[in-house]
């Protein structure tokens, strides 16, 4: 298929892609249920989450076990199958028992962790246990939101020296929980928070050419602006690739709750640059830093969610600006189902050839559990244009 050529049917199109991330889904509802992976497979299989001091093995901790949930919201979606619909809805009684316990809810990934498990079973169900576990997670966020900085801090005790100030690009898809959380309750602080959060790193996380820093650091004290730095980016000056996606996605959905159009144009920087350093294929390698030839690995993680976001840009732009990013979203996606899908292998991740964090050597070349989520968020996207996101 031609780049440009968005009409000739491809498994993208022609549903064989759905039909098999769905079989995959199929398979790791057999192995897991009510249980949750690790982050990203090893040796391209996924384990249960592991064991801790107080918790057994697939337990719901750390800040990707919804993405687990989100895929089976999503295959219900796509399907109808009440199956996938009731596995999904059972999860909600792990999310409150890790809300009502405290179980690892000292995080800015609330954001991620009670959209994709409870904000979308209140959606798809009205499950009041679902709607009132997410407005608990909303008010366990707003701890996190400093005065006078305006942003919610990402890592760390909210004493700690070193993480007082910082938050990151990631953050940007924990504020849809915030938004929702007015909508349900009309109470203005919780958006009031999620707009001042966003319109901050609108400010600050961007450089001038439309990269964008993956951390940005603040002093508490006074909210003065100090420095941006880098986590899992190559170095402080790079482009982190998942951070960019988290960008484009991010402030798209910042001018969809909010209706200001500079996080529209944004989000647009975000997606033009991202779009101009990718390499032929593509699929971005795990920092725009690198291109053909880099032997460094791809992060097809980053190229789901930034099809994502585009898509989810593309509703908000002219008709020309549509037609491109929706063209450029199908190249991607294209690419991914080519030569990054689990198909013919034995791999029970959807997505294959992703990178978790390059510093740790943990997960490169792996598959993940964000990047299948957003594979598969993707796919529904394309296929059911009117479907509503949860964010």
């Amino acid at each position: 298929m031609r780049a440009s050529d968005t009409s000739a049917m491809t498994p993208v199109t022609d549903g064989s892609a759905i039909a098999h991330a769905l079989g995959v889904v199929d398979r790791n509802v057999r192995s897991f249920g009510l249980r949750y992976p690790g982050d990203n497979t090893t040796d391209q299989q996924y384990t249960d989450r592991p064991a801790t001091e107080d918790l057994s093995a697939g337990s719901n901790y750390g800040w990707t076990t919804s993405f687990w949930t989100g895929q089976l919201w999503l295959a219900y979606e796509l399907t109808g199958e009440k199956s996938y619909r009731d596995l999904a809805l059972a999860h909600v009684g792990s999310f409150a028992r890790r809300m009502h316990e405290a179980i690892d809810v000292d995080t800015h990934d609330l954001g991620f962790l009670y959209t994709l498990s409870c904000v979308s079973a209140w959606r798809e169900t009205q499950s009041e246990e679902a709607r009132a576990v997410a407005l608990s997670a909303a008010d366990q966020l707003m701890t996190r939101f400093l005065e006078p900085v305006g942003v919610v801090q990402a890592w760390g005790d909210l004493g700690d020296p070193d993480e007082g100030g910082r938050t990151i690009i990631d953050s940007l898809m924990n504020m849809p929980l915030l938004f929702w959380a007015t909508e349900q309750t009309s109470d203005p602080r919780y958006s009031e928070a999620a707009r001042r959060h966003v319109t901050a790193l609108r400010d600050h996380i961007m450089r001038p050419d439309g990269s964008t820093f993956h951390t940005f650091h603040w002093d508490v004290a006074t909210g003065a602006p100090q420095r941006g730095s880098t986590a899992q980016g190559y170095t402080d000056d790079s482009c982190w690739a998942r951070g960019q996606a988290w960008g484009i996605y991010g402030f798209a959905l910042g001018y969809r709750h909010t209706g200001d159009l500079t996080l529209l144009e944004t989000a647009r920087r975000c997606a033009d640059y991202f779009l101009a350093h990718l390499p032929a294929d593509g699929v971005a390698f795990w920092d725009l830093t690198f291109q053909d030839g880099s032997g460094q690995p791809r992060d097809s993680s980053a190229a789901a969610i930034a099809v994502a976001g585009l898509l989810e840009l593309a509703v908000s732009v002219d008709d020309a600006s549509r037609t491109r990013y929706q063209e450029e979203a199908d190249r991607i996606l294209a690419s991914l189902d080519r030569s990054y899908t689990s198909e013919g292998t034995p791999s029970d991740a959807l997505l294959l050839h992703g990178v978790y964090h390059w510093h740790k050597a943990d997960g490169i070349d792996e598959g993940n559990l964000w990047g299948d989520y957003f594979y598969l968020e993707a796919l529904t996207r394309r296929h059911r244009p009117s479907w509503s996101p949860w964010w």
